[in-house]
């Protein structure tokens, strides 16, 4: 399944990045460049994806990108 999610990127002092989304705060991680953050990013929404199936709560409307072959 494909998802579209909200970055922002966030310099840190001390170098690196630290990535969050403000349509699911439970997703932030890091990495010491941009593309290392950027890369980390799918492991951390995965994990964000089963917190909401372990407490039965639907992620956001426009987070999912339909399927092209599927009925709208």
């Amino acid at each position: 399944m494909d998802y579209k999610v909200p970055l922002i990127l966030t310099p840190q002092a001390e170098g690196g990045y630290t990535v969050t989304s403000p349509l699911l705060p439970e997703l932030v991680t890091e990495g010491d460049s941009i593309s290392e953050a950027l890369e980390n990013v799918s492991d951390a929404l995965a994990a964000v994806i089963e917190i909401y199936e372990d407490s039965g709560r639907e992620l956001p409307q426009n987070t999912l990108i339909p399927d092209a072959n599927s009925p709208v």
